[in-house]
């Protein structure tokens, strides 16, 4: 067994918490170590083949996990430098300011979070600048106050997606941009690193143009001589001094041997499931029941929101390349029609006969797969999942996680696909099939619902919740584990609640934060980090 030599901070995990984290924390000379589980992702031509990520799964993780019943589960997953950054769609929302506090849905309460809106907000700037996030501020009515305007222009529109933006308008909604974190330059295309290609949303980007992890955080903290990164590190458990207080070593399983790493801070980004599931393994006889888990709240709440992908089929193909600039958010809070929240209403990128496959929607015959990626608008629609503490990642007694959940507050995403049913029917009449079309839709209404399966973790948060009561959190209002005076957790574990937007950018913005109080901590000076921005 190699020791590894001390090191100031040692963080688990190089995602949208983790990178971030240690991007933030480089300039400041002291000693880091970045620990991630996977390789790089190859740079390769199957990066944008289809066939090969979507329906063969070449980048999932091969890794097996278990339901509540012992059946299998193989989880849409990735371990690779940048975390699932490199795979997302970089849709980068802001949680709106009411999902700082308590909300009532119509399944039962979302809870208040320890810290408010207004003190993330200079770290979702921040975020946003550091990621390349694109947006118009005005356009969304339920965006929170904001400090300054995005850092780029909003991404425009396709063709047949502002015609559907323009319909939403008309029939009275306020249709926005999507804030997409992308190198895109749209005036200057021939310099521009992102070629608005078709590959994007669960892909990983060839020419390395997407704003994930890996590119905006790792790749610059790496030109810091104090900042090592060891790939292929898969933490297997932490140790404590006899106390209980402090995390004295990090045990790492890499090449078939074992090492271990100690660390003035040890801080844990490996994902909600595998952050949880890395403190209950390092049980000891100080914490019988896992690691900073006195609270008996570690691998409870877990959240992933309620998910669905929508096909709105019609005669006429939609030519979209890159569809992923539209949203609508007018259900979110409430509807005139009910007083609960419904959820966000977007895109995926464009699905494909070969996306399909993966799972195929019965439908009749002449809708072949790739007719149907070729004539449909292809939504993602989210709506709030509430924390229950039976929702769960718990060891089983050979170490594999297990994943517990049944799905909650279904009401809202059941009203907010109806929503969707009934605007797509009132579309623009299409001047090719008249009524016959509706350019949007099938004559018949054939809509294609697909619910993304308890595999689909993509948006896993809630599981190492932090608070001010130690009897119902793990973690304090800096994501410090309130049992330890060294462990940090910095990925969306800490989430109390989940709102209805995709949670990276407020994993980004907490990152951002729990670093300054760490620079504080350590009594290191803050650098100005614009001189490390990100050149892809």
């Amino acid at each position: 067994m190699n020791n590894g030599s001390d090191y100031d901070f040692i963080i688990i995990g190089s995602g949208a918490g983790g990178g971030t984290l240690a991007y933030h924390l480089a300039p400041s000379g002291k000693k880091i170590l970045l620990l991630e589980r996977g390789p790089f992702v190859p740079r390769e031509k199957e990066n944008w083949n289809s066939l090969e990520v979507n329906a063969r799964g070449r980048y999932n993780t091969k890794e097996l996990w278990r339901n509540a019943d012992g059946s299998e589960l193989h989880p849409h997953t990735n371990y690779y430098v940048g975390g699932n950054t490199k795979f997302y769609g970089a849709a980068l929302f802001r949680l709106r300011g009411e999902d700082f506090g308590e909300i009532k849905h119509s399944g039962g309460i979302s809870p208040a979070w320890p810290i408010s809106y207004n003190e993330l907000e200079p770290y979702y700037a921040e975020a946003e600048r550091i990621y390349h996030v694109h947006g118009e501020v005005g356009e969304d009515p339920t965006d929170p106050h904001r400090s300054g305007p995005f850092p780029y222009a909003a991404i425009s529109h396709e063709p047949r997606i502002q015609q559907l933006s323009d319909d939403f308008a008309r029939l009275g909604l306020n249709p926005f941009h999507t804030p997409l974190g992308v190198m895109l330059d749209e005036k200057n295309r021939q310099n521009s690193p992102c070629i608005r290609c078709s590959t994007c949303d669960g892909y990983p980007c060839l020419v390395n143009a997407k704003a994930d992890a890996h590119i905006c955080c790792v790749v610059p903290a790496l030109k810091h001589p104090n900042v090592t990164l060891v790939t292929d590190a898969k933490v297997t458990r932490l140790e404590t001094d006899r106390s209980g207080r402090e995390v004295t070593r990090v045990e790492i399983e890499r090449n078939g041997g074992k090492e271990t790493f100690s660390g003035k801070i040890v801080v844990l980004s490996a994902g909600a499931i595998n952050s949880a599931a890395l403190l209950l393994r390092s049980a000891n006889d100080k914490y019988p029941n896992g690691l900073a888990n006195g609270s008996d709240v570690v691998g409870r709440h877990y959240m992933g929101h309620v998910n669905s992908v929508l096909m709105a089929l019609s005669k006429c193909p939609n030519p979209t390349v890159f569809q992923k600039t539209l949203s609508v958010n007018d259900f979110y809070h409430r509807s005139p029609d009910w007083e609960f929240p419904m959820g966000h209403i977007s895109f995926v990128g464009k699905l494909d006969g070969d996306t399909l496959k993966a799972g195929a929607p019965k439908v009749a015959p002449k809708w072949t797969l790739d007719l149907m990626g070729k004539h449909s608008l292809d939504f993602w629609l989210t709506s709030e999942d509430l924390p229950d503490p039976n929702n769960r990642v718990t060891i089983n007694r050979d170490g594999e996680i297990v994943l517990q959940y049944k799905p909650n507050n279904e009401e809202g995403h059941k009203r907010l696909i109806k929503k969707l049913e009934t605007l797509m029917q009132q579309q623009t009449k299409c001047s090719v099939h008249g009524h016959e079309c509706h350019e949007g839709l099938v004559a018949r209404n054939l809509f294609l619902g697909q619910r993304i399966p308890l595999a689909g973790v993509a948006h896993q948060n809630g599981t190492v919740r932090f608070g001010d009561d130690p009897k119902t959190s793990a973690l304090d209002r800096n994501c410090k584990a309130h049992e330890l005076d060294n462990l940090y957790v910095v990925d969306a574990s800490f989430f109390c609640s989940s709102g209805a937007v995709n949670p990276a950018l407020t994993i980004i913005a907490n990152a951002l934060r729990v670093g300054d109080h760490l620079l504080q901590r350590m009594g290191a000076e803050r650098s100005d980090e614009k001189v490390m921005t990100a050149v892809a």
